[in-house]
């Protein structure tokens, strides 16, 4: 399905999903959601560019490697349970730190740091799955 109606809409769906998947993940701590399913919806949105426009080219436009993104992910995963052992809690312990802004409170925490991680870390990986079968060899080209 490479028609010429698929290929001009694709990069509008990819840009819908794409913001669709970080508002997932970054309301999923508290509400439905989180780092797994934003972390498909991304990549989801991405095999979809490499059907429309052929998988060298999305690898192009991702321009990191996806599998690096994924390894990426495992460190701030591992990353953000491993800051509670400098405050003397146990492992992954949340850390909540308030940023005054204005008139509004930005809260940052490190559940938030590790649903990015799960994030880049489902986002890498099935990208990666999803352009190898879509038939370039993992070639960049």
């Amino acid at each position: 399905m490479n028609t010429i109606i698929f290929r001009t809409i694709a990069p509008l769906i990819v840009a819908i999903m794409l913001v669709f998947s970080v508002y997932v993940c970054l309301r999923g701590h508290n509400e439905p959601g989180g780092g797994f399913i934003g972390g498909l919806i991304a990549a989801s949105a991405i095999a979809i560019l490499g059907t429309a426009i052929g998988p060298a080219a999305a690898r192009r436009a991702l321009h990191i490697d996806p599998m690096n993104i994924a390894g990426f992910g495992v460190f701030m995963a591992a990353f953000s349970g491993l800051l509670s052992l400098f405050t003397g809690s146990p492992f992954m312990t949340s850390i909540w730190l308030y940023l005054n802004l204005g008139d509004t409170t930005v809260p940052l925490s490190t559940p938030m740091v590790f649903d990015i991680g799960v994030f880049l870390v489902v986002f890498g990986t099935i990208a990666a799955i999803a352009l190898g079968l879509e038939g370039d060899g993992g070639e960049r080209s």
